[in-house]
């Protein structure tokens, strides 16, 4: 249980970052925040991600093997990755339309994806 704990709150967790650091780049498109300056687009980023820190602290923690958790801190860290990207992948589908998905970037992702398997292998 502690591992689909974990990996639900590095969902969550990765949802508020890429918003922090993605998010931004739609603002122009909301009338009220046309007109912000860099500083205040910081400012609000910093808002959201600190969302990332409520998630992404006690994941690490429940999860970590030496708390109790089933993953290592090599197995965290590439959980954690790989869940950014596809996090960040859906974002970009849902939010940024004009980008597009080349091969490459499929075959990267499958590089990835076996990355997974080889940390995980016992």
């Amino acid at each position: 249980m502690k591992g689909i704990i974990t990996i639900l709150m590095l969902i969550l967790s990765n949802t508020f970052m890429t918003f922090a650091w993605y998010g931004h780049l739609k603002f122009k498109e909301l009338r009220w925040f046309e007109n912000l300056g860099l500083i205040s687009i910081v400012l609000i980023s910093w808002g959201i991600a600190f969302f990332e820190y409520i998630f992404q602290v006690p994941a690490n923690r429940i999860g970590f093997k030496e708390n109790g958790g089933p993953f290592s801190l090599v197995e965290l860290k590439v959980l954690q990755e790989v869940i950014t990207l596809v996090v960040f992948m859906a974002f970009t589908f849902l939010f940024f339309k004009n980008e597009s998905i080349r091969a490459n970037h499929i075959i990267g992702f499958g590089f990835l994806v076996l990355a997974v398997y080889f940390i995980f292998k016992k």
